[in-house]
């Protein structure tokens, strides 16, 4: 197993300073980079342990604390806190977190986002929305709306989302046409399973699915990142 290494990190976004959770391989690199963006609970446990399984596969992982220290258990809080996130800051916190690992000496400067639930949607925006994204994986995040913006997404994306959400079985089609119609490398996969069936440490969790899942997402970054 690969040896690790795991601490908080500060970077800078627009002068002022954003923390993160970083989790690397023990080494010179060059390292391949992922930014793993939170789900609405915060940068809690969860998302620190996928950075550091990215980790222990050979990849530089961060993720960024989009909200800045805040973090819950309960859904209604955490309702609170995503409607109160600014998303225009969180995207350029996530450019910030994708510049600060390739300015590493360890990276081989190329750098995937990886998202889940609020997260899957910010990994979309972060593709549409900086060219330094070299390739996306949301889970669950939705489809962009307006969905014609995935026009401006320069890298390839794969998709995961729940059966059960709402809105995804009619509109993920859409999604798949769109970007079918603007000639981007895109691949959209719906599980029959729960919202957030990757987390593991909720209810909602599915070993079937999840595994799965992570297998498709490794061979999908090793394609474009290694």
């Amino acid at each position: 197993m690969v040896e690790i290494t795991t601490r908080s990190v500060t970077f800078r976004v627009n002068g002022e300073q954003a923390s993160g959770h970083e989790a690397r391989p023990v080494g010179t690199g060059p390292f391949p980079g992922v930014v793993v963006i939170q789900e609405w609970w915060g940068l809690e446990p969860h998302i620190k342990d996928v950075a550091e399984r990215f980790a222990r596969e050979g990849y530089y992982a961060l993720a960024p604390d989009l909200y800045h220290g805040q973090v819950t258990e309960e859904p209604d809080e955490a309702m609170k806190l995503t409607r109160a996130l600014d998303r225009d800051l969180a995207v350029k916190e996530i450019e910030a977190a994708i510049r600060h690992i390739k300015s590493q000496p360890s990276s081989n400067k190329k750098v995937g986002v990886i998202g889940y639930c609020m997260g899957g949607g910010l990994a979309f925006a972060a593709a549409i929305n900086s060219r330094n994204v070299d390739a996306a994986n949301p889970y669950y995040g939705g489809v962009p709306n307006p969905v014609e913006q995935v026009e401006r997404i320069q890298c390839p994306v794969m998709a995961f989302f729940s059966a059960t959400d709402r809105g995804v079985p009619e509109n993920v089609p859409v999604l798949e046409q769109t970007l079918k119609r603007f000639g981007k490398r895109a691949e959209c996969r719906i599980y029959d399973a729960p919202h957030a069936f990757f987390n593991d440490r909720r209810p909602s969790y599915r070993e079937e699915a999840a595994k799965d899942a992570w297998q498709r997402t490794l061979a999908f970054f090793q394609q474009h990142l290694s």
